[in-house]
């Protein structure tokens, strides 16, 4: 519990004397929208009353001859004003404090204190002043956090709805959108904020900054701004220029820290990264940075949302390009370093005002901590307006040419033979195709596309009211050119000439390949889950007047989310004779067989297809990449997924074995933070075709908010094959 009551030290004589300050907890949270926000502090939001009572040793206040002063204090900064007793206006610009008609009892009196809506989010220490004509009294009272206010229409992230605010600011539980574009998958999140020591944390990164440590007055007086804000802590997410909370890893071992896949919420790395003195936890990727800067703008009171890009583009040479060499027989070939395309990119989007930009450029902001470039410096990205991503102001601060490129590069796609490109096509479409977050109130996704691409696309523009913007871009300021350029390009050994313009540029699917009179397409039949066979169907359509010899080759490579692919795992190659006109469909499968020994529980399958006409050599290529749905492990929670705090229930977690083999060395493992203590296990040494491994569980809560429940099965046929899921349960108080 709070400490609602402080016993008061300080300097006494025969006059009115204090001894104790009720902070009003309960009421003054309950009023501000901050219950379960912390069990240490008073907790309240800027540029809204609060309540405190003083309680006085024999007797009350007189205001005739005496008066209350204030002193509100952030390190050397501090601000003293004067206890009104009257209810006239007050500036909202200024601290002020009140006391109305009844609020002076024969031995206490109560005061309202208002903060300015622009005031800076922070631990604050408070002094309360006795003074008379002869003597002043000074009592030190304690500490109150201030955050963000979404619900007052003068705060910089006030937000209208109050379904919005429920689901942005309040909520502790959100959705990962993972997977690709044609197999969305969705991964529960608990944001945590409601548990023990999370908002302290908060704070705590906010005071071993970069920003804090090297002017703390500085830094306190532009915490009032959600810009300021955002940046820090965007920057501090990541360890890689501070004392940050998360090192990134994308390939290799994690056998020094925690496998991304592993955390499902973001309470334990907050701790774990206070109790060890502000060391980077090991290890977080892109969807484990933003869910974790998500908690943070959430608890300090920022509205906030994880958003998905899915075929997210970096890029690395500022060129709006993104360049993808395939070899003649459609192995995808390693030759660009410097650009790469995620088949999904988490990022979080904050709502606030930018007056530094004009109204125009309000509302949603990209914030990436994921640390891929450096922004001023620093391993930071944003705040950037969606709005100038869609009206393409690509000089707008902060980073939006980097946000653009993400969402709408172009995919320059070539068939390279004996260090040649004997085929270029460029892909409009693919990037960015698909952005989504969690839908208000469900775990259905809201397509947000829209909201950052325009369906005419234009050339960028830099007006903006905002004069010195240049400088807050990244090195390689990027436009399209409208003029006829002579392009030159190096791709690994590759070399291509020729002549380009944006008019000129032909659109093809992200599965589609088209040369003169030879069109082609390559389809995957449904959702494929593991251990079923990999069906796909490749159109070939004879535009010419000819018949032709083809040869057809396809190729299937692993990858994950966020690198280029490995190498190939299934080959084919066949003769094709077609005519005139005609449209073949090629059937081909790939069997479990053929593909359970190396593929991993969240790789990705990347499929092409080259056609070549023998005669005139003529190619044409088609790809598609796509993830295998998982083994369903099913979770039910005895009673439904409400349960009481500190009260025993009982989850049972259970897989049936729906594929048509025998699984040996079969592991089962539940997890929970906050629900259970360590790791329970059930195990069989074979699992038949539709034979059922189960494991009931007792769990407690400790604490209200959301919790989650992860379930995991492994076995030994497929060592990389690893199956999770998820169920969310919700903590309520007796």
């Amino acid at each position: 519990m709070q400490q609602s009551t402080y016993t008061i030290w300080g300097t006494h004589d025969s006059h009115c004397r204090l001894k104790l300050v009720d902070l009003r907890v309960h009421e003054n949270h309950v009023s501000h929208e901050t219950q379960g926000l912390s069990k240490q502090h008073l907790v309240v939001r800027r540029g809204k009353p609060f309540k405190l009572t003083l309680l006085f040793r024999s007797r009350s206040l007189n205001p005739c001859t005496e008066m209350l002063v204030l002193d509100v204090s952030l390190g050397h900064l501090s601000v003293s004003f004067p206890v009104q007793f009257s209810d006239e206006q007050s500036d909202p610009q200024n601290w002020s404090a009140k006391i109305y008609p009844g609020d002076i009892q024969p031995q206490s009196v109560t005061i309202h204190i208002c903060s300015p809506v622009q005031s800076a989010v922070a631990l604050y220490n408070l002094v309360v002043h006795i003074e008379t004509i002869q003597n002043r009294r000074s009592y030190t009272v304690g500490t109150f956090v201030l955050l963000c206010n979404p619900w007052l229409k003068d705060d910089p992230v006030y937000m209208p709805l109050d379904a919005q605010i429920k689901e942005y600011v309040k909520s502790d539980y959100g959705l990962v959108f993972m997977g690709t574009h044609l197999n969305v998958r969705q991964r529960p999140w608990s944001f945590g904020q409601y548990e023990p020591g999370v908002l302290e944390a908060c704070l705590t990164l906010l005071q071993v900054s970069p920003q804090h440590l090297r002017n703390k007055d500085k830094d306190f007086s532009l915490r009032a701004d959600p810009v300021y804000l955002s940046r820090v802590i965007c920057a501090m997410v990541n360890c890689n220029d501070d004392l940050g909370i998360l090192e990134g890893k994308w390939q290799g071992g994690y056998k020094d820290g925690i496998e991304p896949t592993e955390w499902s919420g973001s309470a334990d790395i907050l701790h774990q990264w206070v109790s060890s003195n502000y060391s980077p936890v090991r290890y977080g990727q892109c969807w484990v940075f933003a869910s974790v800067l998500c908690t943070v703008m959430r608890a300090l009171g920022i509205p906030s949302r994880v958003v998905t890009v899915f075929n997210a583009a970096h890029d690395g040479d500022g060129n709006l390009n993104i360049e993808e060499c395939y070899s003649s027989t459609g192995e995808k070939l390693n030759l660009n370093n410097n650009d790469s395309i995620w088949n999904f990119h988490v990022w979080v989007e904050c709502w606030m005002r930018r007056p530094d930009l004009g109204a125009g450029f309000d509302g949603w902001q990209v914030v990436d901590p994921t640390p891929q470039e450096r922004s001023e410096g620093i391993f930071c990205c944003g705040p950037c307006p969606v709005a100038a991503v869609k009206q393409r102001c690509l000089r707008a601060p902060y980073d939006t040419s980097f946000v653009y490129a993400s969402i709408d590069a172009d995919v320059i796609r070539m068939i390279v033979r004996n260090g040649l490109v004997v085929e270029r096509k460029v892909d409009t479409e693919s990037v960015g195709q698909l952005i989504c977050t969690k839908s208000i109130g469900s775990d259905s996704p809201e397509n947000l596309t829209q909201t950052y691409k325009s369906k005419n696309r234009g050339q960028p523009t830099a007006s903006l009211r905002h004069s010195a913007s240049s400088g807050h871009q990244r090195s390689s300021e990027v436009t399209r050119a409208c003029s006829l350029q002579y392009a030159v390009s190096v791709v690994g050994n590759v070399r291509y000439t020729g002549y380009t313009t944006p008019q000129s540029r032909q659109v093809v699917g992200d599965a589609r390949g088209m040369s003169p009179g030879l069109e082609v397409s390559l389809r995957i039949d449904g959702v494929p889950s593991v251990g079923e066979s990999i069906v796909m169907c490749v159109t070939v359509k004879n535009q010419s007047s000819s018949p032709r010899v083809l040869m057809e080759n396809l190729n299937a490579q692993l990858k994950q989310y966020n690198r280029n692919p490995q190498e190939s795992f299934w080959r084919g190659r066949n003769e094709v004779h077609i005519q005139p006109g005609e449209v073949l469909l090629l059937h081909h499968t790939i069997l479990p067989s053929e593909y359970e020994s190396v593929l991993a529980a969240d790789d990705i399958v990347n499929m092409a297809v080259v056609i070549k006409d023998v005669r005139t050599e003529e190619r044409a290529l088609a790809m598609q990449e796509f993830n295998l749905r998982s083994l369903k492990i099913t979770i039910e929670i005895k009673g439904g997924d409400s349960i009481q705090i500190k009260r025993e229930h009982k989850a049972q977690v259970s897989f049936i074995n729906k594929l048509s083999k025998t699984l040996d060395g079969v592991v089962l493992t539940v997890e929970g933070s906050g629900l259970l203590q360590g790791k329970q296990e059930a195990r069989m040494i074979s699992l038949q075709p539709n034979e059922k491994i189960e494991k009931t569980v007792s769990i407690m809560a400790t604490s209200p908010g959301t919790k989650l429940l992860m379930a995991t099965l492994s076995h030994s046929n497929s060592t990389n094959m690893v199956s999770r899921s998820f169920h969310k349960v919700s903590v309520i108080t007796a």
